[in-house]
């Protein structure tokens, strides 16, 4: 069984089980996750072979990281003028917003009615100037996470460099002290443990984007896995690997 299929068959046990009993793994926080059907006026807003859920599942392959403030930084670099490097205390002090959003796990878990507080991708995005070319970005994260984004996708108006969950800190099994949040995809894209941005002229897939997740995660299309992609999205994957064997 391949790494993309063992996760997935784990995640749906745990989403399943959780509904039926009170007590489980370890990887699930807070006890009982009760699952309930979608009320018909809140059906805009749950996407395809979804279920809610008012609790927030922990799934994470691998240990979570410590953190360690003096020795944190969060880079943006790649085709950039100059690289940009924020300390912890850096990062702090700059301007915060809040979003109220909605996110959805390739897991077929949702949950409603999100508030995060952070930094915007518009704010991180002003102090970085990109060099022609630059067209997409991969997200890196600790413990050597990857996940890839287009450009495009990055610099919607409610992404989020998040910070804070529902008022509080947010807790280290859920991406603190900080995570990328972009609402819009399935929540792998928003990478746990958040640490750089690093900008590219192609698209490469990222850490579960090789083993066997889409390149662009749309829940509303439940672009859910790789053998789901189009003619287009093969070409691009392999457009991404010729020029990356290149250099």
């Amino acid at each position: 069984m391949d790494l993309k299929a063992a996760f997935e068959r784990f995640a749906v046990w745990l989403v399943m089980s959780r509904a039926r009993t009170p007590r489980g793994p370890t990887m699930t926080a807070g006890g009982a996750i009760p699952m309930r059907d979608t009320p018909p006026d809140l059906a805009h807003r749950v996407p395809p072979g979804q279920v809610l859920t008012d609790k927030w599942p922990v799934l994470t392959y691998g240990l979570t990281p410590r953190f360690d403030p003096a020795r944190w930084s969060f880079r943006c670099f790649g085709l950039v003028e100059e690289e940009v490097r924020f300390g912890w205390e850096e990062f702090l002090a700059l301007p915060r917003t809040e979003i109220a959003c909605d996110i959805h796990c390739v897991t077929r878990w949702s949950r409603l009615d999100n508030r995060f507080e952070g930094v915007s991708i518009r704010e991180i995005m002003k102090r970085v100037r990109l060099r022609p070319g630059a067209r997409a970005v991969m997200i890196h994260a600790d413990p050597d996470y990857t996940t890839n984004l287009p450009l495009e996708a990055l610099v919607q108006d409610d992404v989020l460099l998040a910070l804070k969950h529902d008022g509080r800190d947010l807790e280290p099994e859920h991406g603190g002290p900080l995570r990328l949040v972009v609402p819009k995809l399935y929540f792998w894209k928003s990478a746990k443990w958040l640490r750089g941005f690093e900008f590219l002229d192609v698209n490469p897939p990222g850490f579960w984007e090789v083993n066997g997740y889409h390149m662009q995660a749309d829940p509303w299309q439940e672009e859910r896995y790789s053998d789901q992609e189009t003619r287009a999205m093969q070409t691009m994957r392999a457009e991404a690997a010729r020029k990356l064997r290149g250099r």
